[in-house]
């Protein structure tokens, strides 16, 4: 069969492949989650290395303040082009006094979510790839294993779990720098009242809505950093391959990012936006 039909034989050993590459991330997906006990008691250090380099930065990052700068930056920027669409569309139609509503609805539930993702899969998790390809390729991960360290725990477990931790105090930086721009855009550079902008982002924002928008979030970096961190573990190639697994993994990552936050949100927020709208 594979001299006379070469062609499917190459396509039945693609497939073969790609099957067995997905063995090998539910294997190691598996086992990251599952150190997260070794993470706590044996490397803890190493967690708390991983908190301060991931949330204050290193080097030229920590010069601009490290992610929770970049993130801040990409959530404000990002919701004051939403209010600026919003205002613009709903102006339209004579509702414009509605932008307080659109930001409390959209910001909480999709817009920064989503921008969170998309700036966690830039800077921590395109650095812990690069990282992690680093050592492989400089035969530093099979040094902690042949020292009897669990370079699973001590590299990707420990990275996750840092990220969980940072998550929360950024996301939250983002979710008020969003607020602020929504503001900031419908009553000082269109002139809005402040006063109908309050009443109506006041009226609909709800706040258990905040609190499922972090679960979301939540979900998000780990599936981020779980992807990240098998891409750089099993880097090869030298630095052109890093290169390569940093750009492979940000786009499994992003891809991932839209399924989870989609779901997720359908689960947690329903079908339909709890608010009715009529008149």
């Amino acid at each position: 069969m594979r001299f006379q039909y070469p062609r499917s034989a190459r396509i039945l050993s693609d497939l073969r492949a790609k099957w067995v590459d997905l063995g090998e991330q539910a294997r190691f997906y598996g086992t990251t989650v599952a150190s997260f006990r070794d993470v706590s008691t044996k490397y803890r250090a190493e967690l708390l290395r991983q908190v301060a380099s991931m949330s204050l930065g290193s080097g030229a990052l920590a010069v601009v303040g490290g992610t929770v700068a970049i993130v801040a930056f990409m959530t404000m920027s990002t919701a004051a082009a939403g209010a600026s669409q919003f205002y613009s569309n709903l102006s339209q139609v004579g509702v414009e006094a509605l932008n307080g509503f659109a930001a409390a609805f959209a910001n909480t539930r999709i817009v920064t979510p989503t921008t969170a993702a998309v700036a966690f899969a830039a800077t921590i998790g395109a650095g812990a790839t690069a990282q992690l390809g680093a050592m492989r390729i400089n035969e530093e991960i099979d040094a902690l294993e042949v020292m009897g360290i669990r370079a699973i725990a001590y590299l990707a477990s420990t990275r996750v779990a840092a990220a969980i931790i940072v998550v929360m105090p950024i996301y939250f930086v983002a979710l008020l720098m969003a607020f602020v721009a929504g503001r900031v855009i419908s009553t000082v550079f269109y002139g809005q009242s402040g006063g109908v902008y309050t009443h109506y982002f006041d009226t609909f924002f709800i706040p258990v809505d905040a609190l499922k928008s972090f679960v979301v979030t939540i979900a998000v970096v780990i599936v981020i950093m779980l992807i990240h961190t098998y891409y750089g573990f099993t880097a090869s190639g030298g630095p052109a391959g890093v290169g390569e697994a940093v750009g492979r993994a940000t786009r499994a990552s992003l891809v991932a990012s839209g399924f989870i936050i989609m779901f997720v949100t359908l689960a947690l927020f329903g079908q339909t936006g709890n608010f009715n709208f009529s008149g």
